[in-house]
């Protein structure tokens, strides 16, 4: 479950490229208990709820998974998470419930569960304690699994913590043993972060591994898991599946990054297991959950995972085999801007055919193409597509995919639009129309023709159209986004596609004020607002990334710098923003002096510091891992310098302060830079922060 924090951002923080041929892991034979054929759904309650789990929680879960349709669409698992038990053992040495948390016992929840039609999970280690300091099972093996055969227990997720450095297959193998020889049928999940080759060997001892470490809600994070996994398709079969850990749908990334998340773990057979509070769920959240078209291609029972076809520039291509002879595709834009991702039938595997259907799983629409299989897919999305050959392709309306060349914009300026349509089906597209629409305050005029009486199959049609961007932007970087649109008519009626795509302005930041980024941002000033777009890894230990406005020299003994921060992506829980000061901004990573005083989204804030003037920051102002009160916007933050010490303030209301802490800093200079500056802590991932009313005397 938690490995130590070190450890687990280092594998955060680290995507490594897609490779095209899988490094597999020869599978072992798999366990023959004639459990888990397909992967298993349901629901774990730690990654909305950690260890605050009862009784009523799951009761509610369950009720909530039988009313919203979610058993009938799969969703079996009811699964609890560490900190259930009591602190210690029973006299008999047997695990014990928390009495608070579960009044009437895990048996009375199992009881409970498996009244709604359910199946209830639970959780311990292979170590001498859980990761959150709970009696383990180590050397309690069979004991442990006759008190779970009792309970009714239908699954057991074992963790990995506190294993003292005993070989992970040995430790396993005891429990998967254990539990064979109750006779109550216990779907096994080696919950071991993917060391020690588990690939190689989990078939053989369970019914799902964990290949990674654990998951967060940020899209960064999701893409180095997805990366990790994949790899080793080989490996996962009927009863024995790859397991990249809980889906974090519904947590906090975007609805766009929701539906990769659920389309790439179907792709790749993987457990869905819900990690979100169900009971409170979205109905956007619930339907891409409840999505049984595509819940099909994760269920199918070949038990095949699917495998990258291609994966050049970001833009992946993954085909899963299906016991019906069709093929599951899955085009995933790694990317943030959009693009068309297209591959062939034969690529995917198929053999020669007339044509073939495109089932889009997310849109439930039907097409017909003579061999291309294409989408425009927007930055961190996935477009599905079931394929299936067919002897009478001209039935369906073809596979039309329009795109949209555009150059960039700043205020007041003009560009030229050219969406393209193309039509990969069999049979033609007739009365095809382009447009380009955009937001109130632009222009858009065309300058070509934008009708075409007929684009055969195969062919294309191109429309050029002049888009100017207003000359007074309503915000320092203003998103807006430009839709091309095709209009045609084919078998089955009229049908429209669309291509939007993103477009980012800003207002340019003016002296005395100057920008600096080491990774990947955009920055804005305008009328007394300012912006940042930007990525960045962390700040803090060897990691130095961000994007910062800043004033050089600005910083001296006796100043006093003010700043309201008004908003702030929450590309994670570290996501920071606030006010920098270091002898040189320009010089991340070696220049001294340096101290920030931040909000950060999910932890507060925070007073952060160089304590030795090499250059990183060192030092917090909580405890590890900590900040102080409650992150809210908009939030004021004051530094107040007086020599080498610094004192950081913030604000909720911009009148009443909360002293954070003082920092002292070694060799400071008599002047320093100062500014605003964010940093994701998402690698890759960029978010926004907006300030206003920055002083500094």
């Amino acid at each position: 479950m938690r490995k130590t924090w070190a450890a687990f951002m280092a594998a955060a923080l680290t995507v490594a490229p897609l490779a095209v041929v899988p490094l597999a892991a020869t599978p072992a034979a798999a366990l023959g208990n004639g459990l888990a054929l397909t992967p298993p759904m349901g629901w774990n309650d730690w990654n909305a709820f950690g260890c605050n789990v009862s009784e009523q929680l799951v009761q509610m879960t369950a009720d909530k998974i039988v009313s919203s349709g979610l058993r009938a669409a799969g969703y079996g698992y009811v699964n609890i998470d560490d900190c259930w038990m009591g602190k210690s053992r029973d006299s008999k040495g047997s695990l014990v419930p928390d009495e608070t948390k579960f009044p009437h016992g895990i048996k009375g929840v199992a009881d409970y569960v498996h009244a709604k039609g359910l199946k209830l999970g639970i959780y311990e280690s292979a170590g001498t304690m859980t990761c959150a300091g709970y009696p383990g099972s180590l050397n309690h093996e069979q004991q442990d699994a006759n008190t779970f055969a009792a309970w009714g227990i239908d699954y057991l997720k074992y963790d990995n913590c506190n294993n003292m450095g005993i070989p992970a297959r040995r430790r396993y193998q005891a429990m998967g043993d254990a539990l064979a020889k109750t006779g109550r049928p216990i779907v096994y999940s080696l919950c071991n972060w993917g060391e020690e080759d588990v690939p190689s060997w989990g078939g053989s001892v369970g019914n799902l591994w964990r290949t990674t470490g654990d998951i967060d809600a940020s899209y960064g994070r999701m893409l180095a898991i997805f990366h990790q996994n994949v790899s080793r398709a080989a490996a996962a079969g009927p009863g024995a599946w790859n397991d990249p850990d809980m889906l974090e749908v519904g947590n906090g990334m975007t609805p766009t990054e929701d539906r990769t998340e659920f389309s790439l773990w179907a792709e790749m057979a993987a457990p869905l297991i819900s990690g979100t509070d169900l009971r409170s769920a979205s109905a956007d959240t619930l339907a891409i959950y409840g999505n049984t078209e595509v819940i099909a291609v994760d269920q199918d029972k070949l038990g095949r995972q699917g495998r990258p076809v291609s994966t050049a520039g970001g833009l992946d291509v993954l085909a899963k085999p299906l016991a019906d002879g069709s093929v599951a595709v899955t085009l995933f834009n790694e990317n943030t801007a959009p693009a068309v991702i297209s591959t062939t039938a034969s690529a995917i595997g198929l053999g020669a055919a007339k044509g073939y259907t495109l089932r889009d799983l997310w849109t439930h629409r039907t097409t017909e193409t003579a061999k291309a299989i294409s989408a425009f897919v927007p930055g961190h999305g996935t477009v599905m597509y079931r394929v299936t050959p067919t002897g009478k392709p001209d039935g369906y309306a073809p596979n039309v995919v329009v795109d949209a060349a555009a150059s960039g914009w700043s205020a007041g300026t003009s560009a030229t639009v050219s969406p393209t349509v193309t039509d990969n089906g069999v049979v033609a597209a007739t009365d095809v129309r382009l447009t380009v629409h955009a937001p109130t305050g632009w222009t858009v005029t065309p300058l070509t023709r934008t009708r075409f009486a007929r684009v055969p199959g195969g062919g294309k049609a191109v429309a050029r159209f002049r888009v100017t961007a207003p000359a007074v932007l309503p915000t320092p970087i203003t998103h807006a986004t430009l839709t091309a649109t095709a209009a045609i008519r084919g078998p089955g009626g009229r049908q429209t596609v669309t291509a939007p795509t993103p477009v980012e302005l800003s207002a340019p930041v003016q002296a005395p004020l100057k920008v600096f980024s080491d990774n990947t941002a955009t920055f804005g000033a305008q009328g007394g607002r300012l912006a940042i777009d930007g990525a960045g890894a962390d700040l803090w230990g060897n990691t130095d990334q961000y994007s910062a406005i800043y004033r050089p020299g600005a910083e001296h003994d006796g100043s006093t710098t003010v700043v309201k921060v008004t908003a702030q992506a929450n590309t994670s829980e570290w996501a920071k923003a606030g006010i920098m000061v270091r002898d040189d901004i320009t010089k991340p990573g070696r220049s001294p002096g340096y101290l920030i005083l931040a909000e950060a989204a999910g932890k507060g804030y925070v007073l952060q510091w160089d304590s030795t003037g090499g250059g990183h920051l060192d030092s917090n102002s909580a405890p590890p891992n900590e900040g102080s009160g409650t992150a809210a916007y908009p939030s004021w933050l004051k530094l107040v310098r007086s020599g080498s010490a610094y004192t950081g303030y913030y604000s909720t209301n911009g009148t009443d302060w909360t002293r954070i802490a003082t920092a002292s800093l070694p060799g400071v200079t008599a002047t320093q830079d100062v500014g605003v500056f964010t940093s994701s802590h998402s690698e890759g991932a960029g978010g926004e922060a907006d300030f206003a009313g920055l002083t500094q005397n």
